[in-house]
């Protein structure tokens, strides 16, 4: 079983990976985000950093993908990782325009033919505000001059890419914003069971209902 977990800066993907890997016996694939010589740059100027930070964190993700995805699925353990690869389009469609995406996206589709796919992605909703104060309470000093319009931004394009048009992903949607995993046991034991029936990995109870706390 290969599973991701996605959603917006801040939602809370790695820490949610880190929390399933031990339930879920599995190995675990955590994004390479802070190697970026760009990435301080790109949110002090997007325009200007922009393609610098993309293909960069194409050709990274690329490599993390082919030599560490490839080799641990082998392992015949269940996998756990907390970025697609299919999620760096969805970056440059909103940071890059003109030549440059073209660009891009010629390298991506090249490059993405090559990388195996989840049989699911749980993708973690949010909103906007709620982002931002996660945000902020992370407190990581590229991050301090991140535009909120910015996120909202890509709040709308992570549901159009995997809520609206999901093509043949299998997508599990989980709104976060009453959820935490870290605090309550109860709503990791709910995310935890809709993932199990999701993949219909035993065991797990069906119509668990939503935590309230």
């Amino acid at each position: 079983m290969y599973l991701a977990i996605e959603g917006v800066i801040g939602v809370g993907k790695t820490t949610l990976a880190r929390m399933l890997q031990e339930r879920l016996d599995a190995n675990l694939v955590l994004e390479v985000f802070e190697e970026n010589p760009f990435l301080s740059s790109f949110y002090s100027d997007r325009a200007r950093y922009a393609f610098q930070t993309q293909i960069f964190f194409l050709l990274s993700r690329y490599h993390q993908q082919r030599r560490n995805v490839l080799d641990l699925l082998q392992t015949g353990k269940h996998l756990i990782s907390d970025y697609t690869f299919d999620k760096d389009a969805l970056f440059a469609g909103i940071n890059l325009s003109g030549d440059e995406l073209d660009t891009y996206h010629r390298v991506h589709e090249a490059l993405a033919e090559r990388i195996p796919a989840p049989d699911l992605i749980v993708y973690l909703r949010a909103s906007t505000d709620v982002l931002m104060r996660r945000i902020a309470l992370r407190d990581r000093p590229y991050e301090r001059q991140m535009e909120r319009d910015y996120i909202h931004q890509l709040n709308e394009a992570y549901d159009e890419f995997f809520i609206n048009r999901p093509g043949k992903r299998s997508v599990l949607v989980i709104d976060s914003n009453q959820l935490d995993y870290v605090q309550y046991h109860e709503d990791l034991n709910w995310i935890e069971n809709r993932i199990r029936q999701a993949l219909q990995l035993s065991p797990f109870q069906p119509e668990l209902p939503i935590p309230i706390h």
